[in-house]
């Protein structure tokens, strides 16, 4: 997957990044909405935007699970000169590639828009993306327990998503490696070792 050092991001931080915004920009969307009585009703666009949520949710979580399940299949262990990029730039840098601030701006103000029409169906459905994409990330969790490796990604190669057509693959290190728990979630630093301990296991590149 490549020869020198490079950085790696790791694939459910990458899918959780914009899970948490849609989720909670969604559900605020939802309540501003809701104080709107609208054209159909604040029961008929609640009930209607409940179904939406349900249904965004299982787009989300689905769309291209054969594509995750295929790279997870199909890594490479990452070698020991490459640089793991912490959780919280990944999930910074999600946010800030190509003007995702405004695009996440313009689907919530059309969200609490839209709820003239039918008060929090919109933002529901954000909602809804938010919540099946946290679930895929939870999903993918499961994949690297079970594979007792975590999934990584080349930080360029994944600028849109992880299983974008120019990705050519993943690459796994040890379950210790990095600052997030599989699925992408922030581990819990122990105190009792110190900082040293810490340190070791974000760089527990290769470590089983």
């Amino acid at each position: 997957m490549g020869r020198g050092s490079y950085a790696l991001a790791r694939v459910a931080v990458v899918v959780r990044a914009p899970a948490v915004r849609l989720l909670w920009l969604g559900l605020l969307g939802a309540g501003v909405g809701a104080l709107v009585p609208g054209l159909t009703g604040r029961r008929i666009g609640l009930l209607g935007g409940a179904a939406l949520f349900v249904v965004a949710a299982a787009v989300a979580f689905v769309a291209r699970r054969g594509r995750y399940t295929a790279l997870a299949g199909a890594a490479e262990r990452a070698g020991r000169s490459v640089f793991l990029q912490d959780r919280a730039v990944t999930m910074r840098n999600w946010a800030r590639a190509r003007g995702r601030r405004w695009w996440l701006a313009a689907v919530f103000l059309a969200a609490v828009g839209s709820s003239y029409a039918a008060p929090g169906a919109a933002g529901l459905a954000m909602a809804g993306a938010g919540a099946g994409l946290w679930a895929k990330a939870v999903w993918i969790g499961g994949l690297e327990r079970r594979a007792e490796a975590l999934l990584w990604v080349r930080t360029e190669w994944a600028q849109g998503s992880p299983v974008a057509g120019s990705v050519p693959g993943w690459m796994t290190t040890g379950i210790a490696a990095g600052d997030a728990l599989p699925g992408g979630a922030r581990r819990r630093e122990r105190r009792t070792g110190g900082r040293a301990t810490a340190a070791a296991a974000r760089q527990a590149v290769s470590r089983k």
